[in-house]
C-alpha cells in the first residue's frame, strides 16, 4: 500500500444537489459544496471510495462493537474476503489492532474535538474517528492521506453528511502530535492511576489490578508502566512444532527465527503462515511461548518417589530437560493417563498429545462446548489418533465420574484474560471487575474436580492467562487450605527446567508467573499441585 492510499473514483454525480432535500434515494446526505469541504482537496479530487485495507479495519471495529466479535477471528476472514496482499494485510492489521488497543486514549482526545458526548455519536462514526486518530497519531501515514482516506471511507460506507463531521474532527486531532495531546490531557491530572490509564489506554480498574498483580507475584509496583507499554506492543507470532510430529524447517526458510525460551519454538515477524504445509496440516501451530512452557512443565514433573517428591520441587532425580531426548527409549511415563480438563480451542491439548505419544501416555481432552470440542479435534488431528481422545462435557463432573484416574491433569480455567491483552486488544474494554467475582467459583470448582480426578502421587497444573491474584494465588490457597492431601510443588523450578535459558525468574512462593514485559510472553500463571499418596 502507498502511504497515501488509493484515491478511488466518484460514487455518483449527486444530481439535484443544488435544491430540495439534501438526502438522496438511499437516504445519504449530498455534498453541501466546497464551502463545507471534507479535505483540502477540491471536490473533484476528494476520495469517494473506501481503500480496501482501511475498509477491513473499519469492518473489524464494527464487528467487535456491534457483534461482540473477537478481532483475531474477524480480521483474517476480512483480509481474505477483500483479497489484500501482504503489505495491505499488514497495514489493516496494525490499523485494526492499534485502534482497538488505543481506544481509551483516542476517545479522550476525540472528546476534546467533538461538540457532544461521544456516546451520542453514531457508533460507526466513532469507529471511523478512532481509525483516523490512530493513523494521525501513531502510524507513519501523512496527515493529508490519513484525512483523505478516512473521509473517503466514511463517504463510502456511512454517508456524505457524517463524513463532513469526521473531516472536521480529524482536522482538530491532526493539529497536535500524540505527545502534545497527552501533555494537554494530563496537565491537570495528579492521580497516578488516571495518568497511566490515559497514557497507556487501559481502563483504570485494570491499571490497579495489574499493579496489584505485580506486587502479589513478587515484582515491584514500579514495573506497571513497562507492563502496560508491553500490552500495547504488537506481539511477535510464536510457533511450535509438535514434538515428534511437526517441523519448523518451512517457517525458518521464510524468515522465522528459533525461539530463545523453549525447544521446538520459533518467532515469526508475520506473513501468510497459512501457506505453509506444516501449519495447514496442524503439525506446526501458532501458540504463545508462555502456553508452550506451562504445558511442557505439566508433562515434565517427576511422579516418582525420589528426592524431588520429598522436597516438593517436582523435578525428581532426573532433569526435565533430558526427558525429550530420552522420550523414545524411556518408559517411565508408559501407560500414564493425562487429562486436559478445559481443552478448547485445543492449542495446549495438541502439544500435550504429541508429548504423551512420545512417552507412551494417553491424553483425554475435555471441552464443555460442542463447537469448541470440534476445534479441539481439529487441533489434535495432526497427532496419531491412538494418543488421544476428546470428551464433550462439563469439567466439573469428571472428578466424580472418573475419580483418581489420571496421572497428570492440566486445568487451564476460564479467566478474565488480563494476561493476553496484547493479543486480544478488545478485551480490555469488555472486561469489568464483576468478571473476577463471577469466574471465581467456577475456577475453584474446576480445580477441585481436577484434584479429585488425579491419582495419589499425580500432579495437577492449575493455569490461567491472568496474573490477577483473585484468579491465581487466591484460588490455589483456598483449595489447598480445605484439603490435607495436597502439596504445592516449585512451579518456577519446573518452568526453568523446560526453558532453554534455565533461569526465567518467574517463581514466587512456589507458584510461577510469566510477564509480557519480562519474558515477552502472555502473563501465564502456573501452580503445580501434587496429590499425596
Amino acid at each position: 500500500m502507498s502511504e497515501s492510499g488509493t484515491s478511488g473514483s466518484s460514487r455518483g454525480s449527486g444530481q439535484g444537489a443544488r435544491g430540495g432535500s439534501r438526502r438522496n434515494a438511499q437516504g445519504r446526505e449530498r455534498n453541501r459544496g466546497p464551502q463545507r469541504g471534507f479535505t483540502e482537496s477540491a471536490p473533484s479530487q476528494r476520495t469517494r471510495r473506501a481503500d480496501p485495507a482501511r475498509l477491513v479495519a473499519f469492518e473489524v471495529l464494527r464487528a467487535v462493537a456491534a457483534e461482540d466479535a473477537y478481532a483475531n477471528l474477524v480480521l483474517p476472514a476480512r483480509i481474505r474476503h477483500h483479497g489484500l496482499d501482504k503489505r495491505d494485510a499488514g497495514f489493516a492489521t496494525e490499523l485494526s489492532y492499534g485502534a482497538l488497543r488505543g481506544q481509551g486514549t483516542y476517545d479522550a482526545i476525540l472528546a476534546r474535538c467533538v461538540d457532544r458526548p461521544l456516546d451520542q455519536l453514531d457508533p460507526a462514526i466513532l469507529d471511523a474517528l478512532r481509525i483516523g486518530a490512530h493513523q494521525l497519531l501513531a502510524m507513519r501515514v501523512p496527515a493529508h492521506a490519513a484525512l483523505d482516506q478516512t473521509v473517503g471511507l466514511a463517504r463510502a460506507v456511512i454517508g456524505a453528511g457524517p463524513s463532513a463531521l469526521i473531516n472536521a474532527v480529524l482536522r482538530k486531532v491532526s493539529a497536535r502530535t500524540l505527545d502534545e495531546w497527552l501533555d494537554l490531557l494530563l496537565s491537570t491530572e495528579t492521580d497516578a492511576t488516571t495518568i497511566a490509564s490515559i497514557r497507556y489506554a487501559h481502563p483504570e480498574w485494570i491499571v490497579r489490578a495489574l499493579r496489584q498483580s505485580l506486587v502479589a507475584h513478587g515484582r515491584p509496583a514500579a514495573e506497571i508502566d513497562g507492563l502496560l507499554e508491553a500490552d500495547n506492543a504488537a506481539p511477535v507470532v510464536n510457533l511450535v512444532a509438535l514434538p515428534g510430529v511437526g517441523s519448523l524447517d518451512e517457517a525458518l526458510e521464510i524468515g522465522a527465527t528459533p525461539g530463545e525460551l523453549v525447544e521446538g519454538s520459533a518467532l515469526s515477524s508475520g506473513g501468510d503462515l497459512g501457506r505453509l504445509a506444516s501449519v495447514r496440516d496442524g503439525s506446526t501451530r501458532v501458540q504463545d511461548v508462555g502456553s508452550q512452557l506451562v504445558a511442557r512443565a505439566m508433562a515434565a514433573v517427576d511422579l516418582g518417589t525420589g528426592p524431588g517428591a520429598k522436597t516438593g520441587t517436582g523435578l525428581g532425580t532426573k532433569a526435565s530437560a533430558d526427558l525429550d531426548a530420552e522420550a523414545e527409549t524411556d518408559s517411565e511415563d508408559a501407560g500414564e493417563r493425562w487429562l486436559d480438563l478445559c481443552a478448547g480451542p485445543g492449542g495446549k491439548a495438541a502439544l500435550l498429545a504429541a508429548l504423551a505419544r512420545q512417552r507412551g501416555a494417553h491424553l483425554l481432552a475435555n471441552e464443555f462446548a460442542p463447537h469448541r470440542a470440534k476445534l479441539v479435534r481439529q487441533a489434535l488431528s495432526a497427532v496419531p489418533r491412538d494418543a488421544w481422545e476428546v470428551r464433550t462435557g462439563d469439567g466439573r463432573d469428571i472428578g466424580a465420574e472418573q475419580p483418581e484416574s489420571f496421572d497428570r491433569v492440566l486445568v487451564d480455567v476460564p479467566c478474565t484474560g488480563l494476561g493476553a491483552l496484547r493479543r486480544r486488544p478488545e478485551s480490555r474494554w469488555r472486561r469489568t471487575p464483576k468478571d473476577l467475582v463471577d469466574l471465581g467459583p467456577l475456577q475453584r470448582q474446576l480445580l477441585n474436580s481436577a484434584i479429585d480426578a488425579v491419582k495419589p502421587g499425580g500432579v495437577v497444573a492449575y493455569v490461567t492467562c491472568s496474573p490477577h491474584p483473585a484468579e491465581t494465588t487466591a484460588v490455589v490457597s483456598d483449595v489447598l487450605r480445605k484439603r490435607e492431601d495436597l502439596e504445592l510443588l516449585d512451579a518456577g523450578a519446573v518452568l526453568d527446567s523446560v526453558s532453554l535459558t534455565g533461569h526465567l525468574e518467574a517463581g514466587h512462593e512456589l507458584t510461577a508467573q510469566l510477564w509480557p514485559h519480562v519474558h515477552q510472553t502472555d502473563a501465564m500463571f502456573l501452580a503445580l499441585i501434587r496429590k499425596l499418596a
